[in-house]
């Protein structure tokens, strides 16, 4: 079996502190040396791997990111249906993995990130047209014409959700943020064409 090396371990770990300073200092205003700190490492040995703490940034997004997406495709092949895809997606987005009080703080920063960063909004356009399309492949059987609209909006409550989120204290309710979507969908749904 090959060697894994320290850089893959080294990275992994940068990009895990990064996500938890970003959540504990609740913005971008993290150093560096905060993050090679919480890291185990030195802020040169930082700079070594990512070059810039907007690398870091963005190499956090990504695992943000591709945990997400494992969710959300897991919770995908094990729902029956099309309210039961809408469930599972909505269940992945307010996951214990994904709906943690650092991914929360993390999701916000990178929102405020891609206003500046075009790689940062590429990565965003990526995760809201994933989301937008498995919305609208689920609800088009239960909602026809409506399946745009209502997935339009189902997106941008859950983008409320994770804003109203890191702003509270505590541990964030997956479940009750599931349930508010849940209301909002059966109301859609019922309003009808």
């Amino acid at each position: 079996m090959p060697k894994l090396g320290m850089e893959p371990i080294r990275k992994d770990a940068l990009v895990k502190a990064t996500i938890v300073e970003i959540g504990r200092v609740g913005s971008l205003d993290v150093t560096v040396s905060q993050i090679a700190k919480r890291a185990g490492m030195s802020s040169a040995l930082a700079h070594h791997y990512f070059g810039s703490k907007e690398d870091m940034f963005l190499a956090a997004m990504r695992h943000v990111m591709t945990i997400y997406g494992a969710e959300v495709r897991g919770a995908l092949e094990a729902a029956e249906g099309p309210e039961g895809r809408i469930r599972a997606i909505l269940r992945a987005n307010f996951s214990p993995g994904n709906f943690r009080r650092e991914a929360v703080g993390a999701w916000l920063n990178f929102w405020v990130l891609a206003q500046t960063v075009p790689e940062a909004k590429r990565l965003l356009a990526i995760y809201q047209g994933r989301l937008r399309t498995n919305l609208i492949v689920a609800l088009r059987p239960l909602a026809g014409a409506r399946a745009v609209d209502i997935a339009e909006s189902l997106g941008a409550l859950i983008d409320g959700l994770y804003l109203r989120e890191v702003l509270k204290s505590g541990a964030p309710d997956g479940k009750a943020a599931v349930a508010i979507a849940l209301r909002h969908l059966k109301a859609e749904l019922a309003r009808g064409a």
